[in-house]
């Protein structure tokens, strides 16, 4: 989604569209970090 957002982006400067892909980036980091924080958390249990 990301690839396409930077695509669509590039083609015509939307101010809207950079929001969007700043937003994804954000919310891409934030699965991101909870998806590693599952992780140790299983670690820790073993």
């Amino acid at each position: 989604m990301l690839d396409f957002s930077w695509k669509v982006f590039s083609m015509t400067g939307s101010v809207d569209t950079y929001l969007l892909i700043k937003e994804l980036e954000k919310e891409h980091g934030e699965l991101s970090a909870q998806d590693h924080e599952e992780e140790y958390t299983n670690l820790d249990a073993h």
